[in-house]
């Protein structure tokens, strides 16, 4: 390796310590080996969930569509936080589409990934391969990117980069849901008739603006909810549909259980009763599941 390849190894490696907290699983890839990495993207069974790729979207100051023109093994020994039975690789890439972000970005540039290394030791090919890179400017040094996750590059194809835009313009739209950042509150208040009655769940936002789940209840019906991202009262019997945005800041953002403190319903059977439609809620809502680190939602 040449001394300025070194030494653009050294900055690249301070950045590329900014995610190694996350665990190292195949950073670039969705597979455990060469074969599967070679092989598999976005769209592929088993593979990124819908929570994964708004994840990785919404860390992502660039979403890039790069093909790989040159990689290089960095040494073992100048590759810190590196995982067993990985590989750190100086990667060349040319640009062949920005498919979201305002940075400036030239024709080609670098980065650093981990790839999974196979029983002969061996990494994926990769060169020529087109490449799906959720990533950020590297302050100062132009031509330089960072992964913003060791998952952070993915394979392209069609259907993946079509899927990566669908969830993007969910996400940048004007209309899109704040990120819920926990439960402020719950109340459940009972009506004039037996059975009859509603729980409001009122969310805690990112920007502090207004949110909230309500669940309503008649006799002799199941319990309808829904939810509102704005002052506006939730449109009960209309629930988010999985794999929306709307789904997606709710089941994988809400703890599983209400936090202590939460519950201001007045009596007992109020109490029990607003805690009861908390988890009707999250349970329709279902698993948030991700593929990519490990990671499901947060508990409560």
């Amino acid at each position: 390796m040449s001394s300025h390849l070194h030494r653009l190894v050294a900055n690249l490696a301070g950045v590329a310590l900014a995610v190694q907290a996350v665990p190292v699983l195949a950073q670039g890839v969705t597979g455990g080996n060469s074969n599967e990495a070679g092989a598999r993207d976005l769209t592929s069974a088993g593979g990124p969930t819908f929570a994964d790729i708004a994840d990785l979207s919404e860390s992502a100051g660039l979403v890039v569509k790069a093909q790989i023109r040159k990689m290089v093994r960095v040494e073992d020994a100048r590759a810190p936080g590196l995982a067993q039975g990985m590989a750190r690789f100086y990667m060349t890439a040319q640009t062949q589409a920005l498919i979201a972000g305002k940075a400036p970005i030239g024709e080609s540039f670098v980065y650093l990934v981990d790839l999974p290394l196979d029983s002969r030791g061996k990494a994926p090919k990769l060169k020529k391969q087109d490449v799906l890179l959720f990533a950020r400017a590297v302050p100062g040094r132009p031509g330089e990117l960072q992964l913003v996750t060791p998952t952070a590059q993915q394979l392209w194809s069609e259907q993946a980069e079509a899927r990566v835009r669908g969830i993007l313009r969910s996400l940048l739209s004007g209309n899109a849901p704040v990120k819920i950042t926990g439960v402020r509150e719950l109340l459940y208040v009972p009506g004039n008739l037996a059975g009859q009655g509603e729980t409001q769940i009122f969310l805690k936002t990112k920007d502090n603006s207004a949110a909230s789940i309500t669940v309503h209840h008649e006799p002799g019906a199941a319990p309808a909810w829904g939810v509102s991202f704005s002052e506006l009262v939730a449109d009960t019997g209309n629930p988010p549909q999985p794999e929306t945005v709307e789904w997606y800041r709710l089941a994988c953002f809400l703890p599983n259980n209400p936090p202590p403190g939460t519950n201001v319903a007045e009596g007992i059977a109020e109490r029990r009763q607003a805690e009861a439609d908390y988890r009707t809620v999250i349970g329709q809502l279902g698993e948030c599941r991700r593929t990519l680190n490990q990671g499901t939602k947060v508990s409560g």
